[in-house]
């Protein structure tokens, strides 16, 4: 096994629990089982679910068995990780057709050939209540209110059900059934995925290798002292990038992130190495690129990675706005409400998700980035409002244009 394999596998990885182990078990040769499990609660993917599943498919490129563990039987459990109260349970019907499209999603990502598709209700379903006593007489209640989540709930004299603490102890018995080597997870699993490495030995399994992956931040990140600050990606914070969006909303949506904050997206999402990162970066840092033109760049082969490289490069055609006049064919239209007959156009510019908020608006105004109806906006146009009843053209940016027509009323 070489230094570079290894260091390619602990890319991006946070937890390793033990380094020297993976390294022993690399070198023997064997071929290693890995495992990483999902419950299926919510059947869309977005670019966060991927960072693991990228560690899933480096495995799989490296002739290893690859375990797509769908925890159908947990799920109905529910994971009470980072939750601050219990959380609804899903019937197995719920589970089932949730776990269906996820599936079909993450082969966008996994080797469909080379995963092995599992369900943990395959020996969990067949649990008698003695082996359901002797699971739990392998942990205590103290080192179950280790977790963060727990402790909390507990301190503040929150409801904890005795079937929240099942959860870890189901979870790593599945690395027990499987007999796995690593087990795969988001950084918010760590206390689930050593659970399992301290009670496989327990049931005379050699202890499982865990691994960790960051959690990605939102599109609404920013680089704060020196480091990225937000809410994770997430549907319900609005904040994500679906494998399953248009080629052309995918690409906004990522050519919009933040530009300090790219690079951590390059780094857990891109392909490339960490060599040429590095080198990228330096040059941006010393004017030699242009972060746009870099951003550009990943954008597309994200794009590409979900839709094919003609979708992408479309999607790119449209967003620079290449056709008759420097004006896309099919633009996004927008109907807004105005207040006492007008918009600020900052604001109007924010509603159309144009910009991230109306004060980047005014930025991008006074900045000369902003054309409407043809005519470049400049610094004392900061505070123009829009009227009721007008539809206007309007452009923001200049080497990566957007077009948005918006009917103000």
């Amino acid at each position: 096994m070489s230094a570079d394999v290894l260091s390619e596998l602990c890319r991006g990885v946070v937890d390793l629990h033990v380094k020297a182990e993976l390294e022993e078990r690399l070198a023997s040769g064997k071929r290693l089982r890995i495992k990483a499990g999902f419950d299926p609660t919510r059947p869309d993917l977005h670019l966060g679910h991927t960072v693991l599943m990228q560690k899933m498919r480096q495995f799989q490129e490296l002739g290893h068995e690859v375990v797509f563990l769908v925890g159908d039987f947990t799920a109905m459990v529910g994971d009470p990780t980072g939750k601050s109260d219990s959380r609804p349970r899903l019937t197995r019907e719920e589970v089932r057709a949730a776990a269906q499209t996820y599936t079909d999603q993450a082969f966008k990502i996994l080797d469909r050939e080379k995963t092995v598709v599992r369900y943990n209700s395959e020996w969990l379903d067949a649990f008698k209540p003695s082996e359901i006593v002797e699971l739990c007489a392998k942990y205590t209640v103290a080192r179950m209110l280790e977790r963060d989540d727990f402790s909390k709930r507990y301190a503040d004299g929150r409801p904890i059900h005795v079937h929240e603490f099942l959860y870890p102890l189901l979870q790593a018995y599945d690395s027990v059934a499987l007999e796995c080597d690593v087990e795969l997870g988001g950084t918010d699993q760590l206390f689930n995925l050593l659970v399992g490495r301290d009670l496989m030995p327990r049931y005379g399994k050699k202890a499982q290798i865990v691994m960790t992956t960051p959690i990605l931040e939102g599109t609404d990140a920013r680089f704060v002292d020196g480091k990225v600050v937000g809410p994770k990606m997430s549907k319900s914070a609005n904040n994500f990038v679906g494998i399953n969006e248009p080629p052309f909303e995918m690409l906004q949506k990522l050519m919009l992130v933040d530009d300090a904050v790219v690079w951590r997206y390059i780094e857990l999402l891109s392909s490339r190495s960490l060599e040429e990162i590095r080198t990228e970066r330096e040059e941006v840092q010393s004017g030699k690129a242009d972060i746009l033109a870099i951003k550009e760049a990943f954008a597309l082969e994200i794009v590409t990675r979900f839709h094919g490289r003609e979708a992408a490069d479309e999607a790119r055609e449209r967003r620079r706005g290449v056709s008759a006049g420097g004006v896309p064919e099919n633009i996004p239209e927008h109907a807004l409400a105005s207040e006492g007959g007008a918009i600020p156009l900052s604001r109007a510019l924010a509603t159309a998700g144009l910009v991230k908020s109306g004060s980047e608006g005014i930025r991008m105004i006074q900045q000369g980035a902003v054309h409407l109806d043809g005519r470049r906006l400049e610094k004392n146009d900061a505070q123009l409002k829009l009227e009721a009843g007008n539809t206007y053209l309007v452009r923001v940016g200049s080497k990566n244009r957007q077009f948005a027509r918006l009917t103000i009323t």
